[in-house]
């Protein structure tokens, strides 16, 4: 299946739609897609995904302007018949072998109008790619372009049902404007959020991704970080009997354990291996991650800080410190703190922790955790940005079924 994505501009133009397109290329070529993007500006970014350059696509074209002013003054003239015509031959040509067409935006706003008649009639000819029409923006229900549509041909474009045409908007709300601007059912417009790429907005250092893939780290809710060495004082068994009873409410809880084992006393190896069968009976296997499983060494500072960005809660039980430097962490991590009552960490954490005592029954603090969290709107959020608004979930659940469909 070759699919091509059009657009008046592509990647690296800065843009909320150009961004968009970026992201669907790279899932459509990781999908095994042959997918390339046709545009009037941009230039190839990734060497999978081939850039087709419309010079007239563009928005911004001399002679797109010079047509669109004389549009927004009511007039066509015969330049927007010749600009059609230019148009309508060049997609003839750059789109030989083209089984899907997705076009965004060019038919929901009037910034090339010459392009969206070109497409019109070129998707009408026999043989023409299966077309999906991506309204990002609706310029006939927003006000700021009123003035520059009229009744009648070329605008009407714009305003109605092409047949055939597979209509996607990105919002409820879109889908309702354009449900009334078309008057269809809403049931005909499909409904593909725009999404957010985690790793890359989180900045993630290559292993910590590597951590991220195997560990299906982004799955949790809530994800606990427990920042300390395995040693007996750190009461990390209070961490995995907490976490147990804390499924029963968050059946997808996790909780890492970032440190190796403590350096010092041979003893760590006999309390490690306790901790793993405690892990087992509970039946937490993939649930309790010990990163000292994966590596011996301690992480680099960048990969602690990684898993203070992905993590939701700061869980530290500890008998005893010293200090407690992970509070400090998770305070400019903005992480909510779960912690050990002791003197070290009362001094530091204040009112903005919350504690318990390190021989806690772990249902106590279970429902410490359980009422914090479903209280903090924040987490709420996201908890539903990481599900349901990640690219490869979006396309798993929404874009791959539009190209098979």
């Amino acid at each position: 299946m070759n699919v091509t994505l059009l657009h008046y501009a592509a990647p690296p133009v800065v843009g909320g739609v150009e961004s968009v397109i970026g992201h669907h290329a790279r899932l459509m070529a990781d999908d095994g897609r042959r997918v390339a993007i046709l545009a009037g500006r941009g230039s190839q970014t990734d060497p999978r995904i081939p850039f087709i350059h419309l010079p007239e696509a563009d928005s911004r074209h001399p002679a797109v302007l010079a047509v669109k002013a004389e549009l927004d003054l009511g007039q066509v003239t015969p330049r927007f018949d010749d600009l059609v015509h230019v148009l309508n031959a060049a997609l003839g040509r750059l789109l030989a072998g083209c089984d899907v067409l997705i076009a965004h935006n060019v038919c929901s706003l009037n910034k090339n109008l010459a392009l969206t008649a070109a497409l019109k009639i070129f998707c009408e000819q026999p043989g023409a790619p299966r077309l999906v029409l991506w309204h990002h923006d609706l310029a006939w229900t927003t006000p700021r372009y009123r003035d520059e549509l009229y009744g009648g041909y070329p605008w009407d474009l714009l305003r109605t049902a092409w047949p055939g045409a597979v209509q996607v908007t990105i919002s409820e709300a879109r889908r309702q404007e354009l449900a009334g601007l078309f008057g269809i059912s809403p049931d005909r417009i499909q409904v593909v959020p725009n999404g957010v790429e985690v790793e890359t907005f989180l900045k993630l250092e290559p292993a910590s991704l590597s951590f991220l893939g195997s560990l299906d780290l982004l799955a949790a809710s809530p994800l606990l970080l427990l920042p300390v060495r395995i040693t007996p004082r750190k009461n990390i068994e209070l961490a995995i009997h907490t976490l147990a009873v804390l499924r029963s409410q968050f059946p997808a809880a996790k909780l890492v354990v970032t440190g190796p084992l403590g350096s010092h006393n041979p003893a760590n190896t006999a309390y490690f291996q306790q901790l793993t069968g405690l892990r087992s009976r509970l039946e937490l296997e993939d649930a309790v991650v010990f990163l000292a499983e994966r590596s011996s060494e301690y992480l680099p500072d960048a990969m602690i800080a990684d898993f203070y960005r992905l993590a939701d809660a700061l869980f530290l039980p500890s008998r005893e410190e010293g200090f407690g430097i992970p509070l400090l962490e998770a305070g400019l991590a903005g992480l909510p703190v779960f912690c050990a009552d002791i003197p070290p960490l009362r001094e530091l954490g204040g009112d903005f922790a919350t504690y318990f005592s390190p021989d806690a029954n772990p249902y106590f603090i279970a429902a410490l955790i359980r009422d914090r969290l479903t209280h903090d709107r924040s987490f709420g959020l996201r908890q539903i940005v990481k599900k349901e608004y990640s690219w490869p979930h979006l396309y798993a659940t929404c874009i791959r079924p539009l190209l098979d469909t």
